[in-house]
C-alpha cells in the first residue's frame, strides 16, 4: 500500500543520493508519480543517477520491478492448456533466436507471448526484424494478441503503451543521463515487461564479448545473477545462460536479411549450427522450467526435433498470418522481404584465417547503412545490412570475402565495406585459431 504521507519525490531522491535504502511504499509512490506525471523529467533523471551511483539492493530492485510491472496492464493467460514461457536476450549482432525459439516452444506445448524490443545503438531488435514483414502487426490490440497466442501458440510483439508504461519513461531518462548501465535499473526494466506478460518461466540469454553491452564476462555474470535473484524474488522462475558475442551469432546482420535467414533455417533450406545450438540450449531450459521436460537436456532434444521436423516453421507461419502477415512467407520469403539494390563483397587484404572480430563495429556498420537507429524515433531501412559474415576460424581470401554489404546506394556501401574490413582480424593461412564456446556459463 502506498504511503499516506505527502508524496515528495525530492525526499526519495535525497535518501537514495545519500546511500539510504528505500521502502516498498516509497518506491511504489515514486513509480506511480512517474506514470501520473507528478515526477518531473529532472527528478526522474536525478533518481536514475542516484540509483546508478549508490545502487539498489535486492529488496529495492524487487520492489522497483513489481511497481513497474503494475504501472500498467498485465496479461492473464488462465485457461490455456500449457505453461507460459519466454526467453529474453540482452542483445547482440545476428541474434535471430527469438524467431526460432518462440514457434519451437509452441510446437512443444508451451505458449509464448513474447514482448520484444527494437534495436538501439549497435544491436538489432526483434521487433524491427518482424516489421520487415509486410502487414505484420507488432502492436496488435488485446483481442488479436490473445487469438494469435491461442491459435499459433506464440506471438512476438512490441511493447504497447499499456504494458509497463513506467519503464518507457524511466528508460528514456536513463538513455540521456548516462545511466543505462545500472544493473538494478536494467534488471527492473527487463523483468517488469516479462512479469506484465504473465509468464510462468523465463530463460535469459546474457551476452558477453565485443558485440555485447556487457562486454566483460564478470559484468555479464553479475547481470545474470541480478536477473535471476530479482525474478525469483518477484515469483518468476528464471534461468540464465551467459553466451558468447565475440562474433555475430548468425552470419547476417540487418532486419530483412536476418528474418530471411531465420525463415530459411526453420524451413530446412539453410543450416546454421551456432544459431540452432543456442536456440536448442535456451529452449531446453525453458521447457524444463515449464515442466514440459524432465531435464534441460531432454528439453533441448525436443526443441531440436521441432525445428528439424518443420513443426516450428508451421507455428511461425501461423503466427505471421494471425498478426497480419502473408500466408506464404515461409514458402516464398524473398517475394515479401525487401532487397537492397547494391551488393558489395568485402575482400580481405589477403588469404588467411579469421582470428578476431570487432562485433560492435559490424553492428555500427549496419546502422551507418540506415539499418539501425541511434534514437528511438529514427526510421530504418529494413533491406540493408550484411550477410555471408565470416566466423572466427574460417578461411578467407579472394574466393571467400569477409562479408557482403547490402546497401541502398554505392557511397554508403563503400563506407560500410571499409568499416567491415577494419572490424576483422585475419591471421596467416594455416594458423590455429581457437573459437570460444557459444554457451559459456549456466546460472540458476
Amino acid at each position: 500500500m502506498a504511503s499516506e504521507s505527502v508524496f515528495l519525490p525530492q525526499e526519495i531522491i535525497r535518501r537514495k543520493r545519500d546511500g539510504g535504502a528505500l521502502t516498498g511504499p516509497e518506491i511504489a509512490d515514486f513509480i506511480a508519480g512517474v506514470v501520473s506525471g507528478a515526477v518531473t523529467d529532472a527528478q526522474l533523471g536525478a533518481f536514475a543517477m542516484a540509483a546508478w551511483l549508490n545502487g539498489l539492493d535486492r529488496d529495492e530492485t524487487v520492489e522497483l520491478t513489481r511497481a513497474m510491472t503494475h504501472s500498467g496492464a498485465t496479461l492473464d493467460w488462465s485457461g490455456l492448456s500449457g505453461p507460459i514461457l519466454d526467453k529474453h536476450s540482452t542483445g547482440g549482432i545476428g541474434d535471430t533466436v527469438s524467431l526460432l525459439i518462440a514457434p519451437a516452444l509452441a510446437a512443444c506445448g508451451a505458449y509464448t507471448p513474447m514482448i520484444a524490443g527494437r534495436g538501439l545503438g549497435h544491436t538489432g531488435g526483434t521487433v524491427d526484424k518482424l516489421e520487415a514483414i509486410p502487414g505484420y502487426q507488432t502492436r496488435p490490440d488485446a483481442a488479436i494478441l490473445r487469438r494469435a497466442v491461442r491459435e499459433a501458440g506464440c506471438a512476438i510483439i512490441g511493447q504497447s503503451t499499456e504494458i509497463a508504461p513506467a519503464d518507457r519513461r524511466l528508460y528514456a531518462a536513463r538513455d540521456v543521463t548516462a545511466t543505462v548501465e545500472s544493473l538494478p535499473l536494467i534488471t527492473a526494466s527487463i523483468l517488469s515487461k516479462k512479469l506484465a506478460a504473465g509468464l510462468g518461466g523465463l530463460v535469459m540469454d546474457v551476452k558477453t564479448g565485443s558485440g555485447a553491452f556487457m562486454a566483460a564476462r564478470d559484468d555479464a555474470r553479475a547481470l545474470a545473477r541480478s536477473l535471476i535473484e530479482v525474478a525469483n524474488g518477484a515469483g518468476l522462475p528464471t534461468v540464465a545462460l551467459v553466451t558468447d558475442m565475440d562474433e555475430p551469432l548468425a552470419p547476417v546482420a540487418g532486419n530483412a536479411l536476418e528474418t530471411l535467414h531465420a525463415i530459411e533455417v526453420l524451413a530446412g533450406r539453410r543450416e546454421d549450427a551456432r544459431l540452432v545450438v543456442l536456440t536448442v540450449a535456451l529452449g531446453g531450459e525453458a521447457l524444463a522450467l515449464g515442466r514440459l521436460s524432465p531435464t534441460p537436456e531432454e528439453g533441448a532434444e525436443r526443441i531440436r526435433a521441432a525445428i528439424v521436423s518443420g513443426a516450428a516453421a508451421e507455428r511461425f507461419a501461423r503466427m505471421v498470418v494471425e498478426l497480419g502477415g502473408p500466408a506464404d512467407l515461409v514458402e516464398r520469403p524473398r517475394a515479401h522481404l525487401g532487397e537492397a539494390p547494391i551488393t558489395l563483397p568485402v575482400a580481405p587484404d589477403g588469404r588467411g584465417v579469421v582470428s578476431g572480430v570487432d562485433t560492435r563495429a559490424l553492428g555500427l556498420a549496419v546502422v551507418s547503412l540506415g539499418g539501425g537507429r541511434t534514437r528511438a524515433e529514427d526510421a530504418i531501412d529494413f533491406a540493408v545490412g550484411l550477410d555471408r559474415l565470416a566466423g572466427i576460424g574460417e578461411e578467407v581470401g579472394p574466393d571467400r570475402p569477409l562479408a557482403v554489404v547490402h546497401a541502398r546506394d554505392r557511397a554508403a556501401g563503400e563506407r560500410a565495406v571499409e568499416a567491415v574490413r577494419k572490424a576483422y582480424h585475419v591471421a596467416e593461412p594455416g594458423e590455429t585459431v581457437e573459437r570460444r564456446p557459444l554457451v559459456l556459463e549456466r546460472l540458476a
